[in-house]
């Protein structure tokens, strides 16, 4: 079957790829920014690639008129800037667009489970989409899923930020709001076995794990998983705004998903349909298993995908090549450049440079400048990286994106998504002569800009000489 997949470089169409690929489906894969896909890691001839963009009706003609089949797994939540409804209403109404002249037989779209009276805005928008889609000549199955439990997933996460971090918790009353966590093993099962099947054309289905708990139950559990001992207190006076605030300085999430969550979790998120079950029979994995599941796939560094990589500024939206173009004028350069003696050595460093890997000088120097991003509303440092050696462009790096990562022409650069007066690049680059180029370049916004550069210039003078050396030197000595 030749199936249209959207979303594919966010954290479901990562995992749901190959396994589509795996029962030999022909797969279209829809991205906003073809340089954002990694085509080399899926050497298979039934995979394609076209740039789709729901906002721009400019690119919907890319879609082949001969597709049987499509996911739609788009959504905006975590846009930092906007009217995210909007956002996910407008992208709905251009599908059916995009679609209208193809072959296309079934739409299977991933939503939230909305049985309560009264959603949060972001499981509202969930259901406009659906009820937008099912406005379509083409039948939609509709899968409603609650928390998704595993490497990499934003519930995953987010509670392993708080279990981990603090040993004693005094959390908003929302900590007794009940759920029903799913596996993405589950998951991916339910949404690989609706497609082509009749009975589930034209419907939607609740979906979700064995057990029904708490918040305070989940991170209860998610502790003892980890062998750790955890206190947790709930108090009602903790408003949403300061709720938000506790999730975003304790967690990797930005201060805008930090609100929508806490509004979801206001809500009861409880499956109340069994059909799914009789209709695509699995054994469903339990909570703590899923998460033991996730942290063996951790160890052995084989995260797929993080819902870390969709969270930015608006740099996806405009489209990663658009910076590929590092600016010159108008801007401020640091450039340094170093002989080195085992190429590979260094180049196996560039590429795992951040995370828990650290930056090869000043690490703490690092971090202040990552506390101080979270103070201003940014991305922190937080985020990490999903793969301590290897690293692919539009994955996020700390707070830096990914904007090329090529081993073979030994080249790395970033692009800064901290709250900043201008833009930033870095850039690391090893040359023909075996000389390591480190180049950092910033383009100010007005006076503030300038008046920046200049204040954190002292500081570059060694950090990134620091830096550069460590990088060169076979045996460096990390400076924390």
């Amino acid at each position: 079957m030749k199936i249209l997949l959207t979303g594919v470089t966010g954290y479901i169409g990562q995992r749901l790829l190959p396994v589509l690929l795996e029962k030999g489906h022909e797969v279209v894969c829809c991205t906003r920014d073809k340089s954002r896909f990694d085509r080399s890691k899926y050497p298979n001839p039934n995979l394609s690639v076209i740039e789709l963009d729901l906002l721009n009706q400019d690119t919907l003609s890319n879609i082949p008129k001969d597709i049987e089949a499509a996911y739609y797994l788009v959504h905006s939540m975590a846009s930092s800037e906007g009217d995210f409804e909007e956002k996910e209403k407008i992208s709905a109404q251009n599908f059916l667009k995009g679609i209208k002249e193809t072959s296309l037989r079934q739409i299977i779209y991933l939503s939230g489970i909305v049985n309560e009276d009264h959603l949060s805005k972001h499981l509202a928008s969930r259901k406009k989409v659906e009820d937008i889609l099912s406005e379509s000549s083409v039948p939609v199955t509709t899968l409603r899923a609650g928390i998704i439990i595993g490497s990499g997933s934003a519930s995953f996460e987010i509670m392993r930020d708080l279990v981990e971090k603090l040993p004693v918790m005094v959390a908003p009353k929302w900590l007794k709001t009940k759920c029903q966590p799913i596996s993405i093993r589950n998951v991916l099962t339910y949404l690989e076995g609706v497609l082509g099947k009749d009975q589930a054309l034209g419907k939607s289905f609740d979906i979700g794990g064995p057990d029904v708990l708490t918040y305070k139950e989940m991170l209860l559990r998610f502790a003892k998983v980890r062998k750790l001992n955890r206190k947790i207190w709930v108090v009602p006076v903790m408003t949403p705004r300061l709720s938000s605030y506790w999730l975003y300085f304790v967690t990797a999430t930005s201060y805008p998903l930090a609100q929508h969550l806490v509004d979801s979790m206001k809500i009861n998120v409880i499956a109340n349909d069994e059909a799914i079950k009789k209709l695509i029979p699995q054994d469903l994995i339990g909570y703590e298993e899923s998460i033991q599941l996730a942290f063996d796939k951790i160890a052995q560094n084989e995260v797929l995908s993080s819902w870390k990589d969709a969270m930015s500024s608006d740099l996806l939206d405009e489209g990663i090549s658009k910076h590929i173009e590092v600016p010159v004028n108008g801007c401020f350069i640091d450039k340094r450049k170093t002989k080195i003696t085992d190429p590979e050595a260094t180049l196996a460093k560039i590429f795992s440079i951040g995370g828990e890997n650290g930056w090869y000088y000043g690490n703490w120097m690092w971090k202040l400048r990552g506390f101080l991003d979270k103070l201003v509303g940014g991305v922190g440092l937080r985020r990490g990286r999903k793969n301590p050696d290897t690293i692919t462009a539009g994955e996020s790096l700390d707070f830096w994106r990914v904007l090329l990562a090529s081993k073979k022409e030994r080249r790395l650069l970033l692009y800064a998504e901290m709250k900043l007066p201008g833009e930033a690049w870095i850039e690391f680059k090893i040359t023909p002569e075996n000389e390591l180029v480190q180049t950092a370049t910033f383009r100010p916004w007005g006076i503030l800009g300038r008046l920046y550069w200049y204040s954190v210039l002292p500081f570059h003078a060694f950090v990134f000489e620091g830096m550069i050396q460590n990088l060169a030197n076979s045996n460096p000595t990390v400076q924390n």
